[in-house]
């Protein structure tokens, strides 16, 4: 079987002219006056140049492939073009009337000596709260207890410490009388009415409900008015608030232990709730 000859194989050109640029020398096709060597090192200085243009051109495709894709993600995470949006904001509120009773009453003791005075703050909060646990209906806890140092001219004088108590009762009549008792050893800080977590609670669900109704309404009159043909809700939000009269706020003064202390006369009042409803709608055409 005849061997296969080369693709610069001599016996390719016998009879034949030799390529231009090529000479048979030895059995062999070599350029015309080149160097075998310098041809072959020609030739991998081509490929590197090949190389190194093909790497530029894939640089510039990745680059121009994360800049568009940066751009579809830039256009994607913009809001579309929206008109004729309305914004709207109504409210509703009510008075509630509050049925929890709040007192914040303390034990303050002032001198030189430090742990005395931490002892004696220490009895009479005790008995407070022992005091306190014996009414069903009164829930008591402990608030911060402090140890202030007093000055003098720039001098250590002695010291201050204080601890609070918190009443809470649904039972107006009943922690108020408490409240006169523990006046024996304590000093009333404030007393307040709030409204119970399940009143709230409720009435907010109620001015929820009457403020989307009238949320609606306006929407409704505003589409009307305008001559469109509906609208449909961008966003709304729901904000609540109360207000309340001041916390009554005992005088800071040293009470006389001597004389019996009254039970404070309160009123449990009522306490404004506010619904505020705001959003935006967009007109159809």
């Amino acid at each position: 079987m005849p061997a296969k000859k080369g693709l610069l194989s001599p016996e390719l050109f016998a009879g034949k002219p030799a390529p231009t640029g090529f000479a048979a020398s030895g059995g062999e096709l070599n350029p015309k006056g080149i160097n075998p060597r310098l041809n072959f090192s020609l030739s991998r200085e081509r490929i590197h140049k090949y190389y190194a243009n093909g790497v530029d051109i894939m640089i510039r495709l990745s680059i121009t492939a994360c800049l568009l894709l940066f751009g579809l993600q830039v256009m994607a995470e913009q809001p579309p073009l929206s008109y004729d949006r309305v914004a709207l904001s109504v409210s509703s509120e009510e008075a509630v009337e509050n049925d929890i009773l709040v007192a914040v009453l303390y034990a303050q003791q002032e001198g030189t000596d430090a742990n005395r005075l931490s002892s004696a703050v220490n009895r009479v909060i005790d008995k407070a709260v022992k005091r306190a646990k014996s009414e069903p209906a009164v829930q008591v806890r402990t608030l911060d207890y402090t140890t202030t140092p007093q000055y003098q001219k720039q001098k250590l004088s002695g010291w201050r410490v204080r601890q609070s108590i918190r009443l809470e009762s649904r039972e107006g009549a009943a922690l108020s009388s408490l409240i006169g008792e523990l006046q024996q050893d304590l000093n009333v800080s404030s007393i307040s009415y709030t409204i119970s977590p399940e009143r709230r609670a409720q009435s907010e669900e109620r001015l929820i409900s009457q403020a989307i109704a009238s949320f609606n309404r306006r929407a409704r009159m505003v589409t009307r008015e305008m001559g469109r043909n509906g609208h449909r809700l961008v966003e709304m939000n729901i904000d609540t608030s109360d207000r309340s009269p001041k916390p009554y706020q005992a005088r800071a003064m040293v009470m006389d232990r001597s004389s019996a202390a009254v039970p404070p006369n309160l009123e449990a009042g009522t306490r404004q709730l506010k619904v505020t409803i705001r959003g935006t709608i967009e007109l159809k055409p």
